[in-house]
């Protein structure tokens, strides 16, 4: 697959070519950048090339723009801005250059080997899951735009590019004055429309060459529950509210939150199917009655308010939430809603019993409860930063030393990070982002501490055990989440232990993985 082309989704025609200044196959730009390959034109007239680095033989993409001066003004000074901003679901800038002998101007930015999002949705709208993993990139290269002071301002289908190895990056942030954190906002509400049904919001987000919004008689958008079956209320609450301007829109970073919850819980049996369209009422068995594909929408209520934060994202996913639980649980009134401890979800009470349910909850940790773990054959070098394991923010992070090899450069079985709970706890879940994918590793428990030392460290390699049967081998994703924990025991040592890094880098040493944030979640 081909890197896909970038640029303001616009309803005007393509700028008519010009061969004055037209770059070719092999030609080198600023004796560096050698051109491999024409890949397309974007809506605004733009080059994309796929070219070498061949200082640091590493492809890259080259958007090239001709004539340059003040009409490519506004690419490149997005560039330079979009450059500050290292996030790894933000497309790395690398170069901006204006040639003026030359009449051109271009970026250079990393090469994605895959599709863009509207690409991958010709061959059919995306399941609730993977929709949400799209989000939450989006949201979060958002929130660490959106910190800067800047905003991105070209969020569409064609800027979200989702590579062969299951990373989601934002490209292309290019915003001129009507550009707002709102309209940001706004758009990935649009990114989730598009993927649950292959449609646009124009008048919601922006306009496009994409197909329209599914609307009824009157103009009003239908809800993705409407335009397609299968789509769980919870995200279509989300997505319906994210496009409604009468509502105020959360931060970029309280979105981002949300939908990584949602994105954990998406590995839940229960979200999986959220069963029928839209559930009007329970009857004798326990089930809804499902209305009809093409049935009008009920009212949707004018005063909810998702800018109130996290709360009011909660609310609207937990109601989906029950949906999906309600029209999983069969007729068999027993089993409704019931889920085992252990897997991450809720715990039902008892039969009978008028105890709430209680839902397993993360359990806040400080800095003073997390180590790194270098078993005796490594030099006990790079282990500062842990205390940004535990902050609440997954763009920072612990970052170890870069290796020659994935395998530690074959000096030690792995590298980890030592949780202490402070007490035996009951726990569901483990959740650990990292910065990149294609890490290998595992979550081991133990009964003590023996010290941070390297006898200390040796003794919990050889001795902690296994949490389940989960392992995670060169995975395709940064978010790990084990759930394998036995309900009946309690656990107070736990380590993450990286056995394999992916190469992220050029150079000697180009094996690394930080570790961005580690949640344990279970009940108090």
């Amino acid at each position: 697959m081909t890197q896909v082309g970038e640029g303001r989704e616009a309803s005007e025609s393509t700028p008519q070519v010009m061969t004055f200044g037209a770059p070719s196959v092999g030609e080198i730009l600023a004796e560096r950048y050698e051109l491999a390959e024409h890949i397309n034109d974007d809506s605004a007239g733009r080059q994309v090339w796929r070219g070498v680095d061949v200082i640091l033989r590493r492809p890259v993409a080259v958007v090239l723009r001709y004539p340059g001066g003040d009409s490519a003004a506004e690419m490149l000074q997005a560039a330079v801005a979009a450059s500050r901003v290292i996030h790894p679901s933000l497309v790395g800038v690398y170069d901006a250059i204006d040639e003026t002998e030359n009449d051109r101007a271009y970026v250079v930015r990393e090469w994605v080997d895959g599709e863009a999002l509207r690409d991958v949705v010709a061959d059919g709208p995306l399941d609730a899951t993977r929709t949400t993993t799209v989000a939450h990139a989006v949201a979060d290269a958002v929130a660490a735009i959106h910190a800067t002071g800047m905003v991105h301002g070209n969020i569409h289908p064609g800027t979200v590019l989702i590579g062969d190895d299951g990373r989601v990056v934002l490209a292309d942030a290019r915003a001129d004055s009507a550009d707002t954190s709102e309209t940001d906002i706004r758009a990935i509400g649009g990114v989730l429309y598009f993927a649950l049904t292959g449609h646009w919001p124009h008048d919601e987000v922006s306009p496009s060459n994409l197909p329209d919004a599914v609307r009824d008689g009157s103009g009003a958008i239908a809800a993705p529950r409407q335009a397609r079956a299968g789509v769980p209320a919870y995200l279509d609450d989300l997505t319906m509210d994210l496009l409604d301007k009468r509502l105020a829109l959360p931060a970029a970073d309280v979105l981002a939150a949300e939908l990584a919850r949602l994105d954990t819980a998406g590995d839940e049996p229960y979200y999986e199917d959220a069963g029928p369209l839209r559930l009007l009422g329970s009857g004798s068995s326990g089930q809804g009655a499902a209305v009809a594909r093409n049935a009008p929408e009920t009212t949707r209520p004018a005063g909810r308010k998702i800018a109130a934060g996290v709360a009011g994202l909660l609310a609207i996913a937990i109601v989906g939430l029950l949906f999906g639980m309600s029209a999983l649980g069969g007729g068999d009134d027993s089993d409704a809603g019931a889920t085992p401890a252990g897997n991450g979800t809720s715990v039902s009470p008892a039969p009978g019993s008028d105890a709430p349910v209680t839902k397993p909850q993360p359990f806040p940790l400080t800095a003073d409860q997390v180590r790194i773990v270098d078993p005796p054959t490594g030099n006990r070098k790079g282990l500062e930063g842990v205390d940004k394991i535990v902050d609440g923010d997954d763009n920072t992070g612990w970052a170890p030393y870069s290796y020659k090899t994935a395998n530690f450069g074959n000096l030690k079985p792995g590298m980890g990070v030592l949780i202490n709970l402070g007490q035996p706890r009951t726990v569901s879940s483990v959740t650990v982002t990292l910065s990149h994918p294609g890490a290998s590793a595992e979550l081991r428990s133990g009964d003590s501490d023996p010290g941070a030392t390297s006898a200390g460290d040796d003794a919990i390699v050889k001795s902690y055990q296994r949490v389940g049967e989960e392992q995670f081998e060169k995975y395709d994703g940064t978010k790990m989440v084990f759930n394998g924990f036995d309900p009946d025991k309690k656990y107070q040592y736990l380590l993450f232990f990286i056995t394999e890094m992916p190469a992220t880098q050029d150079g000697q040493y180009p094996y690394r993985v930080d570790v961005q944030e580690i949640v344990v979640a279970g009940l108090s």
